[in-house]
This record gives structure tokens, C-alpha cells and sequence, in this order.
């Protein structure tokens, strides 16, 4: 019987002629091909990118900030923990303030003379607080005092709500203008914040004044001072806060451009003259409280008009609905 001739390397790995695939005109190229299954990668839920829609991509993107602004909160809370921890109760502010493009924006700025003043007049304050020395108990908690900042990165800026100092009763202050944590009743300067925001766009009245998702949004919810004693309002006043705060809004009117300024009162107003209104955009009111609301507040829309600035501008408006 003849043997078949052995086959060559050549032989074993050259298969039979490959029959050529015919195209039709309206076949996708390669790189369509690869471009299509790029954009169909499922996100980590199993959900296409591609089949989200824009109030999904909102969403998914409202709790990534909020994620990293509760992020900057624990790295706070840990270093107070830490610290009483070793027996010593106090943090120095510049360690409190955490959020990276506001330590950018603001260098140095809580080592100039006028912050260690203020350094030290808290730490008395809070060593009383502590227990050290009878003394008062001082408002907000320390590791939400920087949190309008923390919460709200520089670079993402859209709006700034001016308030004058912190709720001075227990539980109220959370570091962000005009906020208060849930479960906690409503004052009546935030209960009205929600009435004329109802009558404005028609957002339901929430259960609650946490405005957190404000922040994230991009609305800088600012204190002229950020601490205050309890029962005792402004008690902190002229005490340092005052110039870093506006050290805090002469940055923002500086370096960016179209910000809307929502001020409401007359101590919010004075803060007029550090703003650049050839850049930025200036909504003035009454004050919210119940002995001012009715006198220019209620009816002033500034939520709707805020909105329709930024989309004047190319930005996505705020959801101001919680």
C-alpha cells in the first residue's frame, strides 16, 4: 500500500483556501463594528450606557458627587476621632477644610494671621465645649464645619446662597446655609425657602431641610460665619469668620464667570461690593424669615430665574425638588 506523502510544517498550518465573504454597501466597517460594541458596554448594573436617559445620567451622576462629598465628611470625622482619641479634642481648622480644588483656589489662605486668631478663639471654644471648662456647647458639630465646601467643590460652582451664621439650636446646624439635617423641624426661614419654591416651579414641600443634593448640584449653600454658640446667635461674628468667607466669595467672583449670586437681606447684600457683576449674575431679596418673607421674598422666583440663567448659559438647570 503507498504511503501518503508527509506533510511539510507549511503543509500543517496552511489550511484550505478561505472562500472570500462578500460585503453588501451597507455592511458596517470594522471599526464601526468595534465603535457600535463600545458604546453597548454594560455599566457595572448590567445597564447599557447607551439606553440610560438624560434623568437617569442626572441621577447616577447627582450620587456620584454626593458619594464624594460624604467621602470629605468621613476623612473629617476620622481626624476629629483620631484626635480626641489621643487626648486632645481639636482639630485645627486648615485640617478640616479637605475638598482639593478649594485648597487650590484658597492658598495659604487659613494660614494668614487673621485664621490662626480664629484658630485659637475656637479651641478655647471647643475645649469648653468639651468639658474641659464649663462653657458653652458651639454649633455646627467640628467636622461639618467646613462642609459647604467640602460639599460643594470649587469647580463646579453654578449658584451661591448667602446666609449669615448657623442655627443656633441643638441639632439644627449641619455647616450649609439655610439647611438642617432630617428630622430635624423646619424653621420658618427654610419653610418659607419651600413655599416660594412651590409656588415658583411647583415642587412639592418636603419632608424634611436636608439640602445636600443642592450642594451637590453645585448651589454653594455659605455662611458669612461658620460657627456660632448655642442660643446664641452671631455670637461668633467678627471673630475671623467674616474674612475668609469673603475671601471665599472675591475667589469665586475672580476666577469664574456666570455664577448666580442669590442674596437675600441685608447682610447678604452688603456682600454685593465683593462680586463682579460685569461677570457673574446678582438676584437680590427680602430675607426669608418670617418677620421678612412677606415683605419681597415670597414672590421673588428666584429658583426659576436661577435656572433660566444657567440654561441661557449652555449649563444643566438645578433640581431644586427634594
Amino acid at each position: 500500500m503507498e504511503m501518503a506523502p508527509s506533510k511539510t510544517l507549511i503543509d500543517f498550518f496552511q489550511g484550505p483556501p478561505l472562500k472570500r465573504l462578500r460585503v453588501s454597501p451597507s455592511s458596517s466597517s470594522p471599526a464601526q463594528i468595534v465603535a457600535k460594541s463600545l458604546s453597548t458596554v454594560p455599566d457595572g448594573d448590567g445597564t447599557s450606557s447607551s439606553d440610560l436617559t438624560p434623568a437617569q445620567k442626572s441621577r447616577i451622576e447627582l450620587n456620584k458627587l454626593l458619594a464624594k462629598s460624604r467621602r470629605n465628611l468621613k476623612i473629617c470625622s476620622d481626624k476629629i476621632s483620631r484626635s480626641k482619641a489621643e487626648g486632645e479634642g481639636y482639630v485645627n481648622l486648615e485640617e478640616l477644610l479637605v475638598e482639593e480644588t478649594w485648597l487650590e483656589a484658597l492658598p495659604g489662605e487659613l494660614q494668614k494671621p487673621y485664621a490662626k486668631n480664629l484658630c485659637k478663639f475656637l479651641q478655647v471654644e471647643t475645649s469648653c465645649a468639651a468639658g474641659n471648662v464649663k462653657g458653652p456647647v458651639i454649633y455646627p458639630p467640628q467636622h461639618l464645619i467646613f462642609n459647604a465646601l467640602n460639599s460643594t467643590p470649587f469647580d463646579r460652582v453654578k449658584a451661591v446662597i448667602l446666609g449669615q451664621d448657623p442655627y443656633h439650636g441643638p441639632g439644627q446646624a449641619m455647616g450649609l446655609a439655610f439647611s438642617v439635617p432630617e428630622g430635624i423641624k423646619l424653621p420658618s426661614s427654610l419653610a418659607n425657602i419651600f413655599k416660594e419654591l412651590k409656588q415658583d416651579l411647583g415642587c412639592s414641600i418636603p419632608s424634611h431641610g436636608n439640602l445636600e443634593r443642592w450642594s451637590a448640584q453645585g448651589v454653594l449653600l455659605l455662611n458669612a460665619v461658620l460657627t456660632v454658640r448655642s442660643h446664641q446667635a452671631n455670637s461668633h461674628a467678627k471673630k475671623g469668620w467674616e474674612q475668609f468667607t469673603d475671601a471665599v466669595i472675591k475667589t469665586i467672583s475672580h476666577e469664574k464667570k456666570g455664577v448666580v449670586f442669590l442674596l437675600w437681606g441685608n447682610s447678604a447684600q452688603e456682600k454685593r461690593r465683593l462680586i463682579d457683576e460685569t461677570k457673574h449674575h446678582i438676584l437680590k431679596a427680602a430675607h426669608p424669615s418670617g418677620l421678612s418673607a412677606n415683605r419681597g421674598f415670597f414672590g421673588c422666583r428666584h429658583f426659576s430665574r436661577t435656572n433660566q440663567i444657567l440654561e441661557k448659559m449652555g449649563l444643566d438647570p438645578i433640581d431644586w425638588q427634594l
